[in-house]
């Protein structure tokens, strides 16, 4: 025996209405489901009340999710399933997991990972960046140069402090690659801003392809690098990379070079 359909005005309506009154948008496409689970399985007031509002909150944490990864520019993640720490023998395991539960974002350090290209720094720094944003802090990954480069360039249309904002606003600020390129006197300047603005407020991962002691090298001066560095290694964790690189050509023809 099929069941009389429930009047426009009745309380199944009334619901909906006041779901999407309330900015509930999850509720009235659910609500159909939970209230037949409701009848169905007995539910009590509180139960029901309880799924209710756990459904919101789902749809609400998974739109937050992607919203602050789309707004990382992190791209593709691996993950650390896969990843051959065997390769890499003074990175250990337990100590980039321990990462993943963020608590140096609390804590507004640094990370800095050092060594040659190829050795997965930039991987473990978009893992430990994405784990972030599954525990909501805001993310925003950039490549060193092309973030400076950003900086410089918004001097032109004197836009300058909204973006120098968005490189220091998040919670996490990920910079690939310094040291890539050299840089010139008004890239240090703006790196020097950026990391004194941050220093103590936010966390940065930074990936290096040169030791320490080359990082001079890439600055203009020693009195631009010491107090840039001095203040990116203030209470940072160093992960050093070492090993032979991940990257390997996919096909080889012909002699080698050398010979």
């Amino acid at each position: 025996m099929k069941r009389n359909p429930k009047p426009k005005n009745g309380p199944d309506n009334e619901l909906t209405r006041l779901a999407v009154d309330l900015d509930l948008t999850a509720l009235p496409e659910a609500l159909p489901d939970l209230l037949e689970r409701a009848e169905g399985d007995g539910l009590s007031y509180t139960d029901f009340a309880i799924a209710l509002l756990r459904t919101e909150y789902s749809v609400r944490q998974e739109r937050k999710l992607s919203r602050g990864l789309k707004r990382s520019h992190l791209g593709t993640i691996e993950g650390i399933d896969g990843f051959d720490f065997a390769a890499r023998p003074q990175l250990e395991p337990r100590v980039v997991k321990e990462l993943l539960n963020c608590r140096f974002i609390e804590e507004r350090r640094n990370l800095i990972f050092v060594g040659k290209p190829g050795l997965g720094k930039t991987r473990i720094a978009k893992t430990i960046a994405h784990a972030a944003c599954v525990r909501g802090h805001s993310v925003l990954f950039a490549n060193t140069m092309q973030m400076l480069e950003d900086i410089h360039a918004s001097l032109a249309d004197r836009s300058f402090k909204r973006v120098f904002s968005r490189y220091t606003k998040p919670a996490l600020l990920v910079a690939d690659e310094l040291g890539y390129e050299g840089l010139d006197s008004r890239h240090a300047n703006y790196l020097y801003r950026l990391v004194s603005a941050r220093h103590g407020q936010g966390a940065i991962i930074v990936t290096a392809n040169v030791g320490f002691s080359r990082w001079s090298s890439f600055f203009p001066s020693d009195s631009q690098a010491v107090p840039t560095v001095d203040r990116l290694l203030d209470r940072a964790t160093i992960l050093r990379f070492t090993g032979k690189s991940f990257r390997q050509p996919g096909e080889i023809h012909g002699a080698p070079l050398e010979e």
